[in-house]
């Protein structure tokens, strides 16, 4: 079973020559890192998860760069597992794609399906469905980048969240954790911030986010996202990304980019925050 592209030629570039230029593109970019990354063989592995926006490559490119760009120099993980927003609400409310590959432009990637088995036998509501993840993007725009790293000699595990409440989080997080113990790994939580504010409070909302992410504050998080209403899309992921985190050894988050759409295309009344961010060792 292949996963056909949903967004190619949307999102980013269908074809293979052009989508290749344009990753690259964002790692050269003026927000972007500056330069082309090099996988370092050796790396620290100090890397345990990476919090990288999703829009399309021509806003949040750039921001996702610096997350790969650290990857690149952290050393290739030996697992992988992407959790992103489900936006349309097709499918289970937390929904693992299980066996088989995801297309991209770039190639086929297949699925660590002996990590999928893990997952959905550590839990009692992550579900088997692929329905979830047949038009959803925020997981899909990660698979070029990690593409360009590491070609397709890689495999990865999706899981779409509909039900971005604190406690799925929290048990994504611990189930992550239990499976992972013992693994050079790396979970991605794909999220964009807030959406559609002035630059002004977007940037003070985000900053709030950002904070709770740096100091692995997963209840803060919520609590700010409660009390000053932060439209952030994908917050149960990124509290997978801090619980399952911390409880593998990580001391501390850091972050990589922040910008806005606005700083992409000049519009400052009605931006959306993307935010490049790790939790390491």
């Amino acid at each position: 079973m292949v996963r056909k592209p949903a967004v190619a030629g949307y999102f980013y570039e269908l074809n293979k020559e052009r989508l290749l230029k344009q990753i690259e593109d964002c790692f050269r970019g003026p927000l972007g890192p500056g330069s082309l990354p090099e996988v370092k063989k050796e790396g620290e592995g100090r890397i345990l998860a990476l919090v990288v926006p999703h829009a399309g490559y021509i806003y949040s490119g750039q921001a996702a760069a610096h997350a790969y760009y650290a990857l690149a120099q952290d050393g290739k993980p030996k697992r992988i597992v992407i959790i992103g927003p489900n936006h349309r609400a097709l499918g289970a409310e937390v929904a693992i794609y299980a066996r088989g590959e995801w297309q991209t432009p770039l190639g086929n990637v297949p699925i660590d399906e002996e990590l999928a088995r893990e997952i959905l036998a550590n839990s009692d509501i992550v579900k088997d469905d692929t329905i979830a993840h047949l038009y959803e993007h925020s997981i899909e725009v990660q698979l070029p980048f990690l593409q360009y790293l590491f070609g397709n000699d890689f495999s990865f595990v999706p899981i779409t969240v509909y039900n971005q409440t604190l406690p799925v989080g929290i048990h994504l997080g611990n189930v992550l954790a239990n499976v992972l113990s013992e693994e050079r790994a790396v979970v991605i939580a794909s999220t964009d911030l807030t959406h559609y504010e002035a630059k002004a409070v977007a940037m003070e909302n985000d900053k709030r986010v950002i904070e709770c992410v740096e100091s692995l504050d997963e209840t803060g998080l919520y609590l700010n996202i409660g009390k000053y209403h932060i439209t952030m899309c994908g917050p149960a992921g990124v509290v997978a990304a801090i619980v399952s985190g911390k409880k593998r050894g990580a001391r501390e988050g850091v972050l990589y980019k922040y910008y806005t759409s606005g700083d992409i295309i000049g519009d400052m009344l009605e931006v959306v925050g993307y935010a490049s961010m790790g939790i390491i060792l």
